[in-house]
């Protein structure tokens, strides 16, 4: 009997090995298979037949959510890249941070349009009259579109790391280089994870102004989801419409299982504490990957590669902090002037030579113009963010501290953050006619369609950090209601909600030139301010006045930055990290 059992037990295991390595061997070729098909046809011309038109018809929609997936992958990995190395610098230099920080707040309020018209003729030049050209410009613009968040996260991950892991670190005489990888990066990694997601999401809502690329006479159309929605909404054809959100879906959820969910289940171990009654997340995927053999044949050569250059770089003999005499406090202090005259410089001189570009262009009185549009957009930017707040951070608190929540809501605020504004153009454009409304005030809510659920993740991604031990001693102090909220919930998310509303403020500015004007049909509607000054501007290739918009949005987004979010930031650090 026991024979039969123990035969009984080895069968199912080898069957149960034998499965998963099925599994496993299918998706790995399947990537491979995904890759193929989706690079296929780089070299050709640009002007091939059938490879720049667009046909609307239900049969092609597979192949360009396949080319739309491979663009949004290829962006993800260059974004990954960039926050691993931007983030890092500006958390680890004084000097550094002091521009790489302001310079980030710029980058992501700067419409993706902005950086089409400026870029696109760039990376045509990498292969002239080839798609592979095209291909560079869209995913630079898709990169655009996530990179700021990802690296705005893992950069307010690396300054509030808490202090007793930080000293166990130095206890441990770690080096800078083992420090990083065993400490700060598992400290970010679940908050970077759900920055992805809302940033893989970010890059379904400017897929129509990537793909379709239109600068003056400059005119780019990448088969993909993106150009299709484009083409559907200039031909004002809604079952299309449908069928590009039902693809939209599909995509997003396949992505769901194939990407994140397994990363989500990856970073649970990452986490500041582990309580006893959570339920860690689950992936069939990851289960797959784990207990494959052949998985692993293939990745431990990498592994020990990996462990190779680990143990070299961490091989450096640990040393103290030397105290730096009178000597070496006046050669920093020669440094800091240095470094502080060298910006001031390049500053000025940059600013001359905009000035010059800019003023050779337009009248004088356009810059006043376009500083009240500004103004316009700035008003609309607080209001929205102020609403966004008031309604996802106590949905994202309470959907935080509830991982089978989690669950089910991630891939609906997916879908919900990919949707782009275009497609509710037709219902937008209808009802503010037909009601007569004000466009200044009914096109607003557009702008911030796409970027409060930076505020929702970011939330979400805090509450699932709040050490259990925080919120037992809560219960055990007969702590509720509003006294709960305040002095336990809103302190332990607020440095990843500030994270949140930072992003999702320039996402809001990023968003104005697809939400002041919209278009259905012959009809279009417009609202005063920057974004749509911008937008026109690009419409009609005059880089002088494309420039001049992009320099008083940039200014905006500073003065904000430096005046309102950037003390609270600060105080997020030092008030409100976990420790």
């Amino acid at each position: 009997m026991n024979k039969q059992h123990g035969l009984a037990a080895k069968l199912s295991h080898r069957f149960s090995a034998l499965f998963w390595d099925l599994v496993a061997i299918l998706l790995v070729l399947g990537l491979i298979v995904f890759l193929a098909q989706a690079s296929r046809g780089l070299m050709q011309p640009l002007t091939a037949p059938g490879e720049t038109a667009i046909s609307l018809d239900a049969s092609a929609l597979p192949e360009y959510a396949l080319r739309t997936s491979l663009r949004m992958l290829a962006a993800m990995i260059l974004s990954l890249l960039f926050t691993f190395t931007y983030a890092t610098w500006a958390a680890k230099s004084q000097r550094a941070g002091q521009i790489l920080i302001p310079l980030l707040d710029i980058l992501q309020s700067v419409p993706i349009l902005g950086f089409i018209s400026v870029t696109v003729v760039f990376f045509m030049s990498f292969a002239p009259g080839k798609i592979l050209g095209a291909e560079l410009a869209a995913i630079f613009a898709i990169f655009t579109s996530q990179a700021w968040n990802m690296a705005f996260s893992f950069y307010q991950s690396l300054r509030t790391v808490p202090v007793e892991l930080a000293e166990a670190s130095r206890s441990f005489r770690l080096t800078p280089w083992m420090r990083f990888w065993k400490l700060e990066v598992p400290f970010a990694m679940p908050a970077l994870v759900w920055n992805m997601m809302v940033s893989m999401s970010a890059g379904w809502f400017f897929v129509v102004a990537s793909e379709a690329i239109s600068v003056g006479s400059t005119t780019v159309t990448l088969p993909g989801i993106g150009s299709y929605i484009a083409l559907a909404i200039d031909q004002r054809d809604l079952d299309a419409v449908g069928r590009a959100i039902a693809v939209m879906l599909i995509v997003i959820l396949i992505y769901d299982q194939l990407l994140f969910r397994p990363l989500v289940a990856w970073v649970d171990h990452f986490h500041f504490e582990q309580h006893a009654d959570r339920v860690p997340p689950r992936s069939w995927v990851l289960t797959a990957l784990r207990r494959s053999r052949w998985v692993a044949i293939i990745f431990v050569p990498l592994a020990r590669i990996w462990r190779w250059i680990y143990q070299i770089s961490g091989g450096v003999t640990y040393k103290e902090r030397f105290h730096q005499n009178e000597t070496g406090a006046s050669i920093a202090s020669w440094l800091d002037w240095l470094w502080y005259g060298g910006i001031a410089m390049v500053c000025t001189f940059l600013s001359w030579k905009i000035k010059i570009f800019v003023l050779q262009g337009v009248a004088l009185d356009e810059v006043g113009t376009a500083i009240l549009l500004g103004c316009s957009t700035m008003v609309r930017v607080f209001v929205l963010i102020a609403i966004a707040s008031i309604i996802w951070v106590p949905v994202g608190i309470w959907i935080g501290l509830r991982p089978g929540a989690a669950r089910i809501v991630q891939p609906i605020a997916q879908f919900m953050a990919a949707f782009p504004a275009n497609l509710l153009f037709p219902l937008a454009v209808s009802g503010i006619v037909a009601l007569q409304l004000n466009p200044d005030i009914w096109l607003s809510p557009l702008m911030i369609l796409g970027t409060q659920w930076y505020i929702l993740f970011n939330v979400i991604a805090g509450a699932s950090t709040i050490p259990g031990e925080l919120r037992d001693i809560g219960t055990n102090l007969g702590v509720r209601g509003w006294l709960w909220w305040r002095r336990i919930a809103l302190p332990a998310v607020f440095p990843f909600y500030m994270t949140g509303a930072v992003t999702a403020s320039g996402g809001s500015w990023n968003a104005s030139i697809v939400a002041e004007i919209a278009s259905w049909g012959n009809t279009t509607l417009k609202a005063h301010g920057l974004g749509a000054y911008i937008a026109e501007a690009t419409a009609d290739g005059d880089f002088h006045r494309i420039v001049l918009g992009i320099a008083v949005m940039s200014a905006f987004v500073v003065v904000i930055n430096r005046l309102f979010w950037r003390p609270l930031y600060t105080l997020a650090e030092r008030k409100y990290r976990l420790g």
